[in-house]
C-alpha cells in the first residue's frame, strides 16, 4: 500500500471517538515509522475554560503512537497499550493541535512508542511514551 492509501484507510476506519475529537490523519512515514494527526478540539473536552482535560490529551497521544505501529507492516491487526505515560509541559488549550507518534523500537510482539502534542503556535504542550502489545494477523 502507498502512504496515501494507508492514510485513507486510517481515516475511513477510525474509531468513533477520534471523530468526536475532530481527528484527521495528515501524514505517515513508513521508513521513520511515524504518524502525524491533527485534532480540532472544542471546549466540550476542557476544564478551566479552555484547557483540555488530561485524559483527552492522553487519548490523542495514544492514537498517534498506536497508528505509527500500523505503518510498520501490513499484517498488524491491532495494538494494545500495556502502559502509557503522559507528561504535561504546558496547558493544552482547545483549538487545532498537531500530534506526532513514532515507533522507537519494536519486536514481533512488542513496540515502544513516543508522542508529542503541539498547539497551533508550535509549542510543545505534552509528551507521551507507551509500550504496546502488537497483535498480528495469522
Amino acid at each position: 500500500m502507498t502512504e496515501v492509501q494507508i492514510l485513507e484507510r486510517f481515516q475511513t476506519h477510525a474509531p468513533a471517538f477520534l471523530g468526536m475529537l475532530g481527528a484527521r490523519f495528515v501524514a505517515i512515514d513508513s521508513a521513520a515509522r511515524t504518524c502525524t494527526m491533527e485534532f480540532d478540539i472544542s471546549r466540550d473536552f476542557c476544564h478551566s475554560m479552555d484547557i483540555v482535560q488530561g485524559g483527552f490529551v492522553t487519548a490523542m497521544l495514544d492514537a498517534a503512537m498506536s497508528h505509527a505501529v500500523f505503518v510498520m507492516a501490513d499484517d498488524i491487526a491491532s495494538v494494545s497499550s500495556l502502559e502509557i505515560k503522559t507528561t504535561y509541559l504546558e496547558p493544552t488549550r482547545a483549538g487545532r493541535l498537531r500530534v506526532e507518534g513514532c515507533v522507537i523500537k519494536s519486536g514481533y510482539k512488542i513496540a515502544f512508542m513516543e508522542g508529542r502534542v503541539y498547539d497551533a503556535a508550535g509549542t510543545l504542550t505534552a509528551t507521551g511514551s507507551t509500550v504496546g502489545k502488537v497483535i498480528r494477523r495469522s
